[in-house]
C-alpha cells in the first residue's frame, strides 16, 4: 500500500515538473503583461497581435512560417529516405545489419552541436551558400536516423513470408512494396514523421551554424536573438499555446485512427 502511493506521488510529481510551465505559459497567454509573472487582467489581446500580419511581429510570423516549411519538407523527406533504408537494413544479412544499424545510432547519440559543426563544415568546403536549403538539408540528415529506429521494429513484427507470396502470385517488387510492406510499416513511418516534425521545429543547434547570414530566421533562432535583447516577446506565449494544443490534438488523433485500426484488425 505504501508503495503504491509513493510510486503515484512520484508519478504525479514529475507530471507536475513536466507540464507546469507549459500551464503557466497558456494561462499567462491570456494576459497583456509584458513580462511573464505579471497578471494584469484577463486579455485575448496577445492572440489577436499574433494573429495580425502587420506591426512589429513580422519577423515573427515569417520565423513561425519557416519553422513549419521546414520542419514539414524535411519530415516528409526523411519519412521516404529513412523508410527505404530501414527496409534496406532489413534485408541485410545479421551481421551487415547490426554494423548498419550501428553507423545509424551515431548521429543519434552525436552531440546536436557537433553535428551542426561538422554540417557548417561540410557546406563551407562544398561551397554553398547557407541559407533555406542548406538549413533543410541539415534537417533531413539529423532526422533520418530517427525515422529508421522507428520503422524498424514494424519490419521485425511483419510477416517475412508476405513479400515473397506476393511476388509468387504474379505482383512486382514495386506492387509488393506499395501493396504489401508500406502498409504494414505504416504505423511505424507515422510516428517516423511525427517525430521528425518535432525534433524540426524543435532544433537550435543544427540551425544555428547551417542557417547563414542571409537573414533567415526561424521559431528557435528568433528566441535566441529575443532573448539576447533582454527579454522575450510578449507574443511568443500565444504562439506557443497555439503549438502546444496543436500537437497535442494531432497526436490524440493519431492514436484515435491507431486504436480505431488495431480494433479493426
Amino acid at each position: 500500500m505504501v508503495k503504491r502511493i509513493l510510486a503515484q506521488t512520484y508519478l504525479w510529481l514529475l507530471l507536475l515538473l513536466l507540464y507546469s510551465p507549459i500551464i503557466i505559459i497558456i494561462i499567462y497567454s491570456f494576459t497583456e503583461a509584458k513580462v511573464l509573472g505579471n497578471w494584469t487582467g484577463f486579455s485575448t489581446k496577445l492572440y489577436s497581435s499574433l494573429l495580425t500580419s502587420g506591426g512589429g511581429y513580422h519577423s515573427l510570423l515569417n520565423a513561425l512560417i519557416n519553422t513549419i516549411t521546414i520542419a514539414l519538407i524535411a519530415a516528409m523527406a526523411s519519412t521516404v529516405l529513412g523508410s527505404v533504408a530501414a527496409i534496406g537494413i532489413f534485408n541485410l544479412k545479421n551481421r551487415a545489419r547490426k554494423t548498419i544499424g550501428f553507423v545509424n545510432s551515431i548521429p543519434i547519440l552525436n552531440g546536436d552541436i557537433i553535428t551542426g559543426i561538422s554540417l557548417f563544415l561540410l557546406f563551407v568546403s562544398l561551397g554553398i551558400s547557407q541559407g533555406y536549403v542548406t538549413v533543410v538539408l541539415a534537417h533531413i540528415t539529423f532526422c533520418t536516423p530517427y525515422v529508421v529506429l522507428s520503422v524498424l521494429p514494424r519490419l521485425k513484427q511483419m510477416n517475412s513470408n508476405l513479400y515473397e507470396a506476393a511476388l509468387d502470385l504474379g505482383a512486382t517488387p514495386m506492387q509488393a512494396l506499395r501493396k504489401v510492406i508500406i502498409p504494414e510499416i505504416r504505423p511505424g513511418m507515422i510516428s517516423g514523421f511525427m517525430l521528425a516534425l518535432t525534433l524540426s521545429i524543435d532544433d537550435f543547434a543544427v540551425t544555428v551554424f547551417t542557417i547563414g547570414n542571409e537573414g533567415l530566421e526561424t521559431l528557435s533562432t528568433y528566441i535566441y536573438a529575443d532573448a539576447r535583447k533582454g527579454g522575450l516577446t510578449p507574443e511568443l506565449r500565444p504562439l506557443s499555446a497555439i503549438i502546444f494544443v496543436v500537437v497535442l490534438a494531432l497526436l490524440i488523433f493519431i492514436n484515435y485512427r491507431a486504436g480505431k485500426q488495431e480494433k479493426k484488425a
